[in-house]
């Protein structure tokens, strides 16, 4: 499928552009040692992200993907205290980003595309990953997971994003790996691009009925 008149995109971060799973397992992981608990392999922990860090953390201490119902929530904050300290120390340290993110990106900016990253994860850690990795200044806005009182699924960050940019949502296409994206993207009527690698509950994105597909991200250039 090729896209008509589209003017933005916008990106999920974490799963789509960047892998950052092993830091967050490493972060997570600190958290978890420094209160005592056991630890987690870092391919169970891909399957807890993607919905924020608080509720990462929730996951994390609940040992699965169903938060405890019991968890106590000043625990919880503490918690959380400890994994936001530590990751923001060592955002960089083994996330890189998934093959030919950066020459596609480039290439749909010179296109004239405007460029935005609607993200769960919190504002504050966003840029200075973008620009370890070399992504710097490629986007016109960023959304964190708390820039806006919602958050993905709901379809209140895209719609900021096409009113800031004062953009129609029908010339807007939403890109992500996660049924949040996809979700959010359905709710609000734009169009959207699942990958089919990054973080997915296990899930295939396909379920979700992005109009899009792709395998690897630079495949976007030929629906764009």
């Amino acid at each position: 499928m090729k896209f008509t008149n589209k003017k933005a995109i916008l990106f999920d971060l974490d799963g789509t552009l960047i892998n950052s799973a092993p830091d967050l397992a490493l972060a997570v992981n600190h958290m978890l040692k420094t209160l005592d608990r056991d630890t987690f392999s870092e391919g169970i922990i891909d399957g807890w992200v993607g919905n924020g860090a608080q509720t990462l953390v929730n996951r994390a201490l609940s040992g699965q993907s169903e938060i405890d119902a019991e968890l106590d929530t000043s625990f919880a904050a503490k918690a959380l205290e400890i994994f936001l300290t530590f990751y923001a120390e060592n955002l960089c340290v083994a996330t890189v980003t998934y093959p030919n993110v950066p020459s596609t990106l480039k290439a749909l900016k010179e296109k004239g595309y405007r460029l935005a990253i609607v993200t769960n994860k919190p504002f504050a850690f966003v840029e200075p990953i973008l620009e370890g990795l070399g992504l710097g200044g490629l986007f016109e806005l960023i959304l964190g997971g708390d820039s806006l009182a919602q958050k993905k699924p709901n379809p209140a960050p895209l719609l900021h994003v096409c009113e800031t940019l004062n953009v129609d949502v029908k010339a807007c296409v939403m890109v992500g790996d996660s049924k949040n994206d996809i979700l959010a993207a359905n709710a609000c009527a734009m169009q959207s691009v699942g990958v089919t690698y990054g973080y997915n509950y296990g899930e295939d994105i396909s379920m979700y009925a992005p109009d899009v597909i792709v395998d690897n991200f630079a495949m976007l250039l030929e629906s764009l």
